[in-house]
């Protein structure tokens, strides 16, 4: 399964990084690639960055390649940041160092330097991310059989696990996670030590968790890290409202309970990390709105589970500490996942449909949720049954480039104050929102004019009226 030493060197590695390794070797130093480019290279795989290890100090790296070069990245963990030539390429140089106590679930309290590299490899977390690569000399350093581990497909701690992951709390999250991304497995040994060391997991801060479960959820199939997370505990540590689908049977639409319901659709959802977030979180609150059917002994519905499950989605986003934007895309998911399109709707039920689920930019995601949704009930229905139409339907709306919100008005506030000769208010906002429905239902009244001649009528209306229904939900 490995590549050849001597094929890692003639076809893999960039001529810019290539030559930071000269240089070094040029001045007495040694230079060997590690980590996870190194791992990635042995898979056959386009490595994402280089890193270097050497015995120079990070002065001498400093000195060799000059202030204009070299960055200070890491002086106090012995990391200097070097910009190759050309494309500019961050190379992370590291003197091969060694590590005191770990009191913080995080970091070292110290580190020395050390002058083998075996001794460097040895502080690290995985077999796999401890081999290294000489360059120039072509050579392979792997003396914890990281190589073997990567042909076995196995994920295994550098030593003892539990030294390993009370070291830093959020390797063992790595071990899943990287596992998930590889399809590996995770040896036994260094499962069984993960749930021994959840109180040093529950130091890392949200912000490493969340850019770790984000990996996560870009593998082909997050199911497999998700499972993990759940039988070890970690799920427990970061979404325990998760589990409370666990067992949480649903009805005759669906072949799994909620958890497992989950993760076949979190599988079947094709997008980015934020978008599979979504339908990881998309029935969170299915167990807590759960009702008895009395039309179905044994089975269950979960009517308006969409709003508690948008609440219970916003408190987890904001745990992870996700940024607004992207807390505001999975709630939206979450809120509105549950529509159900009917032949009958008209054009401007369409144009209404859209305004609610938050416009055109977020209805790929939602169409994703749905169609792995579909995927996750378990029967092999095809998604084009539910969607087909209503994406057709939609397509159509959105050539006539109607109106969606209310900036897309052809008048706003100033155009309204002006022609009524009132002043600021919220009537002002009242009478756009009206506008917007009148031109969602006809999309030819979007003139200034036009506009303009109807403000007097819909300012002596006193109730919404007039309004088309909502389009309908489903219950299930």
């Amino acid at each position: 399964m490995s590549a050849p030493p001597d094929d890692l060197a003639r076809r893999q590695i960039p001529a810019d990084v290539l030559a930071i390794c000269r240089r070094l070797r040029a001045a007495g130093h040694q230079a060997h690639l590690v980590g996870g480019g190194i791992r990635d290279m042995l898979l056959g795989r386009p490595p994402a960055d280089f890193d270097l290890a050497t015995d120079a100090r990070p002065e001498a790296v400093l000195e060799l390649f000059g202030r204009s070069f070299a960055i200070p990245t890491g002086l106090k963990h012995g990391t200097v940041t070097v910009l190759t030539d050309g494309p500019r390429r961050p190379v992370e140089v590291t003197t091969f160092r060694g590590e005191g106590e770990y009191f913080d679930g995080r970091r070292p309290s110290s580190v020395t330097y050390v002058d083998t590299l075996v001794e460097d490899l040895s502080r690290r977390d995985f077999t796999m991310n401890a081999v290294a690569f000489d360059p120039i000399d072509g050579r392979l350093t792997d003396p914890f059989d990281g190589q073997g581990d990567l042909a076995r497909r196995l994920v295994r701690a550098v030593g003892e696990p539990l030294v390993r992951f009370r070291e830093d709390g959020l390797r063992p999250m790595r071990a899943i996670r990287q596992a998930a991304q590889l399809e590996f497995e995770v040896d036994p040994p260094t499962l069984a030590a993960i749930p021994a060391t959840l109180e040093v997991f529950r130091k890392v801060s949200a912000e490493r968790v969340r850019d770790e479960l984000f990996k996560l959820l870009g593998a082909r199939r997050p199911s497999r890290g998700l499972e993990l997370m759940h039988t070890t505990g970690l799920l427990g540590e970061v979404m325990p409202e998760l589990l409370e689908g666990v067992g949480c049977t649903q009805n005759r639409f669906h072949k799994h309970d909620v958890f497992g319901h989950t993760l076949a659709v979190v599988d079947s959802t094709v997008g980015d990390a934020v978008i599979r977030l979504g339908a990881l979180l998309h029935d969170v609150g299915k167990p807590r709105s759960r009702q008895p059917r009395e039309d179905a002994p044994g089975e269950y519905s979960f009517f308006k589970h969409e709003y508690v499950g948008e609440a219970m989605a916003d408190a987890i986003c904001r745990r992870l500490k996700l940024a607004n934007a992207d807390r505001e895309r999975v709630i939206g998911m979450v809120r509105n996942h549950m529509f159900f399109y009917a032949p009958e709707w008209s054009d401007g039920t369409i144009r209404r449909f859209v305004r609610r689920v938050g416009g055109p930019e977020a209805l790929d995601a939602l169409f994703a949720l749905r169609e792995g949704d579909v995927a996750g009930r378990g029967f092999g229905e095809n998604p084009d049954d539910e969607l087909g139409e209503l994406r057709r339907r939609i397509a159509v709306v959105a050539s006539s480039d109607a109106a969606l919100k209310v900036t897309d008005l052809a008048i706003g506030g100033q155009d309204v104050m002006r022609a009524l000769g009132i002043g600021p208010g919220r009537e002002i906002g009242v009478l756009l929102e009206r506008l917007l429905e009148r031109v969602l239902d006809d999309p030819g009244l979007n003139e200034q004019d036009k506009l303009e001649a109807l403000l007097p009528e819909l300012r002596d209306k006193t109730t919404n009226g007039g309004r088309a229904p909502r389009p309908a939900r489903r219950r299930r």
